[in-house]
């Protein structure tokens, strides 16, 4: 665990936080706390999860990760 103040403290929440600002957020215009509810679950769950890469899972998406991890533990 790393202390505070460190820039790397949470570098996984940051990330995640400017990729949904960049690719959903400023593109969509919301403009009441219902189009954020209604959006934002949609952008993580259709988007984020299945479609984007990610260099931490080796260019994988996370939904192609977890399976891939559970074939391997069966």
């Amino acid at each position: 665990m790393s202390s505070d103040g460190n820039p790397y403290h949470n570098a996984q929440a940051h990330s995640f936080m400017k990729t949904q600002k960049v690719e959903e957020v400023y593109r969509a215009g919301y403009e009441t706390f219902a189009d954020v509810a209604v959006r934002l679950p949609i952008f993580i769950e259709q988007i984020y999860n299945t479609r984007r890469l990610h260099s931490a899972l080796g260019y994988r998406t996370p939904e192609e990760f977890e399976t891939l991890f559970a074939q391997k533990a069966a």
